[in-house]
């Protein structure tokens, strides 16, 4: 799959991160996602999926600043302008019942990282 359709970013630490530009695009990135890889969604709709690629141990600030990216690119931040939550978790959590629209995906299990807006705006 064509990696460059996504949004790219390389953390601090040099790991690579892919989001999602549309609900069509979050859909293409979700297929990607290998089950033992970190995704990052906002608590709220409206914002692309965010996959950390490779196998090695994910860092902590590997976390951050991809939920800083994830929040960046959301309608929540781009609506209201303060902190937003984004949930964190496993591709082996995602799942997609039958009648879900485009780009809409449940999860089992995550994390919360509450990202500051002037995280954001730093970015």
């Amino acid at each position: 799959m064509d990696e460059q359709k996504f949004r790219e970013y390389i953390t601090s630490s040099g790991r690579m991160l892919l989001a999602g530009k549309s609900a069509k695009n979050n859909e293409d990135l979700v297929k990607q996602v290998e089950k033992f890889e970190t995704v990052l969604h906002t608590k709220n709709p409206g914002s692309p999926f965010v996959n950390i690629k490779g196998k090695e141990k994910v860092l902590k600030k590997d976390i951050i600043e991809a939920a800083i990216f994830c929040a960046k690119y959301s309608q929540d931040f781009r609506d209201n302008k303060s902190d937003v939550d984004v949930h964190v978790f496993k591709g082996s959590n995602v799942f997609k019942k039958k009648g879900m629209k485009a780009g809409t995906f449940g999860v089992k299990k995550f994390d919360l990282v509450k990202v500051k807006k002037s995280d954001i705006l730093r970015l």
